[in-house]
């Protein structure tokens, strides 16, 4: 990773690699979840993760790379907090608002991720990647502002009740 290159396809392999784990653990978030609402949103953050792991798979294509991953230990270690808090938390409303807390840890690393792509990106004059990164980290915005309004408008309270 002694260039701009090389760290560019370090993060793409790191967040491919993320957005795979992510896709595993979404399934099991909605079926945990108690609120409708935070399940659908789950349900419809696993499509929009679909897509953009697709997005990954024409960004490595454009770049002339074979799509793989490489261990990311940030996104293992949020993950892990999160089954912590799926298996700990005994109360349905807690275990909802833990799980969004969660939730938006993945979403603020991945938007960090795509942040600092998107720029590298144009730098590096890939601006057909950098459109398709952008898509994703478009993506996560919304996923974050719709936990946050799920969390401020009813699901923090009734974990609080």
């Amino acid at each position: 990773m002694q260039t701009l290159e090389s760290l560019f396809t370090h993060f793409l392999r790191d967040i491919y690699y993320a957005e795979k784990k992510v896709l595993r653990t979404l399934p099991k978030m909605a079926r945990k979840a108690s609120s409708d609402d935070l399940r659908d949103a789950f349900e419809h953050h696993q499509g929009e993760t679909e897509e953009q792991i697709e997005n990954l798979h024409k960004a490595f294509d454009v770049l002339g790379l074979r799509a793989r991953g490489v261990t990311c230990e940030a996104i293992d270690g949020i993950l892990e907090e999160g089954e912590e808090i799926m298996e700990e938390a005994k109360d349905p409303q807690a275990l909802d608002a833990g799980m969004i807390a969660a939730a938006q840890a993945v979403e603020h690393y991945e938007i960090t991720r795509y942040g600092t792509m998107v720029s590298w990106a144009k730098t590096l004059g890939y601006d057909e990647v950098a459109k398709l990164l952008q898509a994703n980290l478009d993506q996560e915005y919304n996923a974050d502002k719709t936990l946050t309004s799920l969390a401020e408008e009813k699901l923090n309270q009734k974990a609080a009740a």
